[in-house]
């Protein structure tokens, strides 16, 4: 009898140690997994053309995109005139105000007709870009 429960002791002991292994492992991928990009673009398949902007994290972004810095992301909003992904609002998180894209991506909702410069918000002022 004691030798089955000493067996029994080790196979829980080494068992113990696997998962704590394996716990210990799964912790080190996480602290050094890699951070998600602020900004990505979502790339269309056919022609490599930019389809959407995107925030990092977004889970909508699709399968081709590559990671943009903050000033491109508002260039292609802006001056590209590409649209802003409804799910994420990069558009909102750059503080941009009625940008081309913007307007391109809801389709149905009236525009500002007075202005056509997209504008970006800069510490509370609004900015003309164009």
């Amino acid at each position: 009898m004691r030798v089955w429960h000493a067996m029994w002791l080790e196979r829980i002991d080494r068992q113990i140690a696997y998962v704590q292994k394996r716990q210990a492992e799964e912790e080190r991928r996480r602290r050094n997994r890699p951070r998600p990009p602020d900004w990505v673009v979502e790339l269309s398949r056919a022609t490599g053309q930019p389809l959407q902007v995107h925030d990092g994290a977004c889970g909508m972004k699709g399968k081709r995109h590559r990671e943009v810095s903050r000033d491109e992301a508002r260039r292609l909003l802006t001056t590209d005139a590409v649209p802003a992904c409804p799910f994420c609002h990069p558009d909102t998180q750059l503080r941009i105000i009625g940008g081309l894209a913007a307007r391109r991506n809801r389709p149905g909702r009236v525009s500002n007709e007075h202005s056509t410069a997209p504008a970006i918000v800069l510490n509370r002022r609004l900015v003309m870009t164009a």
